[in-house]
């Protein structure tokens, strides 16, 4: 089945750097819409940073400029290169992925992702 395998997070102080990854197989990755999620206990999940599957992407408010999100096709991956980070970006970073053939097009909302990897942990302590 589809599997989506993060790797990257840890314990970083503030403004340090991260690069998450997001491994993906038995999808046609070209193909898919994808995004980073966070969460942290007690809220709901939030996105982070979202990429269609023509290369379009866009960032919520607080990690605008901070963080970049981009993917390899070739490799199957997708990243979220995390600098100057914050206490407040403490989360668990989840990437999701959506079958999308509109190659423009941005999804922000989770019930919108079909696969979903199992999470990895950011601390960032201050």
């Amino acid at each position: 089945q589809v599997q989506l395998v993060e790797s990257g997070g840890g314990l970083v102080h503030t403004g340090g750097s991260l690069r998450l990854s997001c491994a993906t197989s038995r999808l046609t990755f070209s193909t898919y819409a994808m995004s980073w999620f966070r969460q942290t206990p007690g809220k709901e999940r939030e996105v982070v940073a979202t990429i269609s599957s023509g290369g379009s992407t866009d960032y919520t408010d607080f990690v605008k400029g901070r963080f970049t999100i981009s993917r390899d096709n070739a490799k199957n991956t997708l990243y979220l290169q995390m600098n100057s980070l914050k206490p407040e970006d403490t989360a668990v970073y989840y990437c999701a992925a959506r079958f999308s053939l509109s190659s423009g097009t941005i999804y922000y909302r989770p019930s919108e992702y079909h696969f979903w990897g199992q999470g990895t942990q950011v601390t960032v302590s201050s």
